[in-house]
C-alpha cells in the first residue's frame, strides 16, 4: 500500500514539472529558451511602427494576456500590417513568455 502511494506521488510531481510552462516554438531548450520567429507577411510595404502584445504562463497554471496580432497593432496604433514575429521565452517549466510583434504602418 504504501509502495503504491509513493508510486502516484512520484507520477503527480513528475507530470506538474514537465513541460507545465512551455510555449510555441521551432525549438525548446530544457533549461532556458528565448526564440524568435516570424509569424505572417504581408504584400503591404513599410514598417515605421512596431506595436507588442504579450501573455505569461506562471508553473502552467496561471496564465494570462492577449497575444493577438489585434492587441499588438492596437498597441502600436498600426493601421496596415506589414509583418509580424514573436518571441518565444521559457525559464525550466517556471516562467513562460509570448510575445507578438506586429510592424507596419
Amino acid at each position: 500500500m504504501q509502495k503504491t502511494f509513493i508510486f502516484v506521488g512520484v507520477i503527480l510531481i513528475a507530470s506538474l514539472l514537465v513541460s507545465c510552462a512551455s510555449v510555441s516554438t521551432p525549438l525548446m531548450g530544457g533549461l532556458y529558451t528565448e526564440v524568435k520567429a516570424p509569424i505572417a507577411v504581408t504584400g503591404s510595404t513599410g514598417s515605421s511602427k512596431v506595436g507588442t502584445a504579450s501573455a505569461q504562463s506562471i508553473l502552467g497554471f496561471i496564465a494570462t494576456g492577449d497575444a493577438s496580432i489585434e492587441a499588438a497593432a492596437r498597441q502600436g496604433n498600426i493601421t496596415t500590417i506589414h509583418h509580424v514575429d514573436y518571441q518565444a521565452k521559457s525559464i525550466l517549466t517556471f516562467f513562460a513568455e509570448f510575445t507578438v510583434f506586429v510592424y507596419g504602418e
